[in-house]
């Protein structure tokens, strides 16, 4: 008799066809997740106004850098399961998630320590607005509390993606919004509780989304391909290592960018609280853009890792020329609605007339950065699937450090293009990475490199 399993061969059949149908789960379950944290903005900026909205703003990007360096670690574990899985190593892969899972809980409780120790210093680095301040702190500190249940649905997300499992991460991430959005109405805006409402919102919704996920995959852990049993959550200390050493030039990846990220609103905060706000409510929409088309890239990269492990170096390649297909055609898509109905989509965030004019500038230097994102679901997904955390790193901290940091303050501060310099300067960084990866697939040099999957 067959055994039903989660996880899907991607070495045969159709690339174009299967990356794109591959692809759309992941399209919609990270809209889903964006909408998650855009449901707190929208509903704090329609009951609490544009102070509420810029301490949303501003603590989910300290709590983000936190879920990104996880993320990092559970993105390394997720190569190391699809070229596992593409090299027919079964039990391998069953100590690969065990250990996975133990290493990333760990890791988010040392990181909700460090947030809730250093929570002032953070937030006064951030020269976070006074107006703000006190719900900022409040936010971050429900947030980082339950940074647990966040680490652990990107932990299963990422598992489940390096298994070609699109579906059950939209259907977990489902059930996290539906859950934010009835708290959400209820806390924030029937309770009247605030910022706090909204953060609590945020983190049950996580905790019934991980637990439901726990819950779904011990009841189908043959499908899974991972037993649940005590013993398997013993770390393997080869796999430590290799988990470590991939997962923490992806975190440190992940990590610069958010850090960036901070940098630059730090830079945005000292303009004005309308120009936090914007600027949030900016980022959301940019970020939401942005995670719709990254689907592609979270596709391509298991499909790249699972060609890669099986010695299909060619039609691994194939599978970047497709994701670059894909890509560019969303991008022209997003671009040409963020031209006609940009102003608009920040009206549904605010009603602040002062954060409507200057929407304005946001878009205008926002543009900038389509095109970059549009080559790196390509190039990007390849270095990752390929296991070369290294360059991902130096690609990361050249892109969220060098540019990011960098450009924001020459047009911003240097050059006194203020508040449309700052989000020039951002928009063009992603250059830095998506030039030298384009560059380092066409040149044909990862060939030299030893395939992860003899390793294991």
């Amino acid at each position: 008799m067959k055994t039903t399993t989660l996880s899907k061969d991607f070495t045969t059949g159709s690339i174009p066809r299967r990356l794109l149908w591959f692809s759309l789960p992941f399209m919609a379950s990270n809209a889903m997740q964006v909408l998650y944290s855009t449901i707190d903005m929208i509903i704090v900026g329609a009951y609490v106004g544009t102070f509420g909205l810029s301490a949303v703003s501003q603590a989910s990007q300290i709590v983000n850098f936190a879920t990104m360096v996880c993320l990092g670690f559970s993105n390394g574990g997720q190569v190391l399961i699809s070229q596992a899985l593409g090299a027919k190593k079964r039990k391998e892969t069953n100590d690969i998630i065990g250990t996975l899972f133990s290493f990333v809980i760990a890791l988010s409780l040392a990181l909700t320590a460090i947030l809730l120790l250093f929570r002032t210093p953070i937030l006064w680095a951030m020269k976070i607005p006074s107006e703000s301040y006190a719900m900022t702190m409040e936010y971050l500190v429900i947030c980082s509390a339950g940074l647990i249940f966040t680490a652990g649905y990107n932990m299963v997300s990422a598992v489940l993606r390096g298994m070609g499992d699109a579906k059950r991460p939209f259907l977990f991430i489902g059930i996290a919004s539906a859950v934010n959005l009835v708290l959400d109405l209820l806390f924030t805006g029937l309770l009247g509780w605030g910022v706090m409402g909204a953060a609590l919102a945020t983190i049950i919704g996580q905790a019934v989304s991980f637990l439901f996920s726990l819950y779904y995959l011990y009841k189908k852990r043959e499908a899974f391909g991972f037993d649940f049993q005590k013993e398997s959550f013993k770390p393997n200390r080869r796999y430590v290592g290799m988990i470590a050493g991939l997962g923490t030039p992806m975190a440190i990846q992940s990590g610069f960018i958010n850090l960036s990220m901070l940098f630059v609103n730090a830079m945005v905060n000292e303009i004005s609280v309308v120009a936090s706000a914007t600027f949030g409510v900016g980022m959301r929409i940019d970020d939401i853009i942005n995670k719709i088309s990254q689907g592609i890239q979270y596709a391509a990269m298991p499909m790249i890792s699972q060609n890669i492990g099986a010695g299909e170096q060619k039609r691994a390649k194939q599978v970047v020329y497709w994701a670059w297909t894909f890509s560019v055609a969303l991008t022209a898509v997003f671009m040409v609605l963020y031209l006609v109905f940009g102003k608009q989509l920040f009206m549904i965030f605010s009603d602040d007339p002062l954060v409507h004019d200057m929407s304005g500038e946001f878009i205008a230097a926002i543009l900038w950065m389509f095109p970059a994102f549009a080559i790196m679901r390509g190039s990007g997904a390849f270095i990752q699937g390929l296991g070369h955390a290294k360059l991902t790193m130096v690609l990361a901290i050249l892109d969220g450090v060098a540019l990011r940091i960098g450009l924001s303050w020459l047009f911003g501060i240097a050059l006194g293009y203020g508040f449309y310099g700052f989000v020039l300067g951002y928009g063009l960084a992603p250059y830095g990475y998506a030039i030298p990866s384009l560059i380092y697939f066409l040149s044909g040099i990862w060939k030299k490199r030893q395939v992860l999957a003899e390793r294991l």
